[in-house]
């Protein structure tokens, strides 16, 4: 049986946390129960979309200088990335398993996810 890692003793200081999941160096603590951190399997899924597209004012400042001479027409060579979507991170132990959606506006935040799981995976292979 678990005990609650919240009740037993001096409170434990939070090393990572990954949406609303998180981690201390022996417990993962989520909204839908707790379990030891050795025994937590993560999952990561990144469901994100990252598009290369000519901005709005790039076309506008192409036509608008087109006019005055051809040279308007490299304001078309600038490129502008958007990234929507969200990183899927589910931890799994015996009898947990918990599923949280975050979202990300670049590829900076995907990679932040990503290394804060790995991080947390580390603290499990530590504690073991």
């Amino acid at each position: 049986m678990m005990t609650d890692p919240w009740t037993s003793g001096a409170p434990e200081p939070v090393l990572v946390t990954i949406g609303d999941i998180t981690v201390t160096p022996s417990w993962v603590v989520t909204p839908g129960g707790s379990a030891p951190v050795s025994s937590v399997q993560w999952h990561v899924t990144d469901m994100s979309v990252t598009t290369r597209e000519i901005p709005t004012w790039a076309i506008v400042c192409a036509v608008i200088f087109f006019l005055f001479c051809f040279l308007g027409l490299l304001f078309l060579l600038a490129k502008e990335e958007r990234t929507v979507g969200s990183v899927q991170v589910v931890a799994q132990a015996p009898g947990l398993l918990y599923s949280t959606q975050i979202p990300v506006w670049s590829l900076h935040q995907v990679h932040d996810v990503n290394g804060r799981v790995n991080y947390a995976r580390s603290i499990a292979m530590t504690g073991r």
